[in-house]
């Protein structure tokens, strides 16, 4: 028996086997820049000798490296796409993913494949589905979550309960406080220009009033938590996720849904409200200051009248408006977490999904309360 040296056991080569009939191509060796720096221009005329044929199996499996040049190499030989029966690592086909992306936005129609429209329609409807069974079976874990804590109520995870209050609604005080603040300068501002026009100054505290406490506040609050709070809990489950800190769960027999998921529902679902209130405070104080400079209105006259122009219905409202928001929106992010891959690129992805889906979900569930309430408090 002859040993291979390390330097040829590291040769890239390519092995034509026999299975059942069928041929299979096995790539060995290191296919990446050292290994390619001799044995290029060979192994491209054998890739392109092979790839002629549409029936050929490939097998990198056995391939001892392989780097982003040896990658591009065969991606190139198979004209821009996988093969129908290719056999891959793990690594090997996160490898070729990022390939595909990179060539579909380098090169555009080059080598994007279209799809049908009805293929397209039916794959947007299908990964719809996808997430919204997750959703409903996230919520009905929930709802069990709930009536376990109920009868055993040592189990209530207080310490994570209240770490993330503090993170979701402590924290976010401050940009929340400015984005309101300059929110109500800015209504306040524009809706002087056209009240100076008819005289009616004093009506300002009824737009400021119903435009803020009942739209505006809840939705700056959640947008905001959406963004900030929401991504963090989506990247904190996928790091745990990639950290393996979720197997560990599991193997220690802890329950994730109750340790994750249901303290940061409960949190945001307490933290929300209390913000919407804390944002309309300080956003009436904002308008409250333009229109003192803007149309002479003072500061006393604007809090007094403010009560006898805005129902107390409109304050529920935006009050229950924050709860609902604060639990899809913890929802979502634990959705979206808990489907991130172990692997950084992933991480990202699903990120910034959550936050986009987060914010399109709050002002979908905004134009429902404004259906159905559009008869209360005006």
């Amino acid at each position: 028996m002859v040993k291979q040296s390390p330097g040829e056991s590291f040769t890239p080569s390519i092995e034509k086997r026999t299975v059942s009939g069928r041929y299979i191509l096995v790539l060995k060796g290191g296919w990446n820049l050292r290994g390619l720096s001799a044995e290029g221009a060979r192994l491209r005329e054998q890739l392109q000798v092979y790839a002629r044929d549409e029936a050929s199996e490939w097998d990198i499996r056995e391939v001892a490296a392989l780097d982003s040049a040896g990658a591009f190499l065969l991606w190139r030989a198979w004209g821009g796409q996988l093969p129908g029966k290719v056999y891959l690592r793990p690594e090997q086909e996160s490898t070729f993913i990022r390939l595909q992306n990179w060539s579909a936005t380098s090169f555009g129609p080059i080598v994007r494949h279209a799809k049908p429209v009805g293929e397209r329609v039916r794959s947007f409807f299908s990964v719809g589905t996808e997430h919204l069974r997750a959703l409903v079976s996230i919520l009905g874990q929930l709802i069990l979550d709930v009536g376990h804590v109920l009868r055993h109520p040592r189990d209530v995870p207080w310490r994570e309960i209240s770490a993330a209050i503090h993170e979701t609604g402590g924290r976010a005080l401050g940009i929340t406080a400015l984005v309101g603040f300059l929110i109500g300068i800015v209504v306040s501002y524009l809706s002087s220009l056209q009240l100076q026009t008819f005289g009616a100054q004093i009506y300002i505290v009824n737009i400021l009033g119903l435009s803020i406490i009942r739209e505006l506040g809840p939705l700056l609050a959640a947008i905001l938590v959406a963004g900030r709070s929401g991504s963090a809990m989506t990247a904190r489950i996928g790091v745990m996720r990639v950290t393996q800190e979720l197997d560990a769960l599991e193997a220690l027999g802890i329950s994730r849904s109750l340790r994750l998921i249901f303290p940061k529902v409960i949190a945001l679902m307490v933290a929300l409200p209390l913000l919407v209130v804390w944002t309309d405070a300080i956003a009436l104080i904002g308008g409250a200051i333009a229109a003192h400079f803007e149309l002479g209105v003072g500061y006393y006259q604007f809090f007094m009248k403010l009560p006898d122009a805005v129902p107390v219905a409109n304050f529920t409202i935006g009050f229950g408006k924050g709860a609902v928001f604060g639990l899809f929106i913890a929802l979502l992010a634990c959705h979206f977490g808990l489907r991130i891959e172990p692997n950084t690129e992933s991480l990202g992805n699903e990120t910034t999904r959550s936050v986009v889906a987060s914010i399109t979900l709050v002002i979908l569930i905004d134009a429902v309360f404004a259906i159905l309430f559009r008869g209360v408090g005006l």
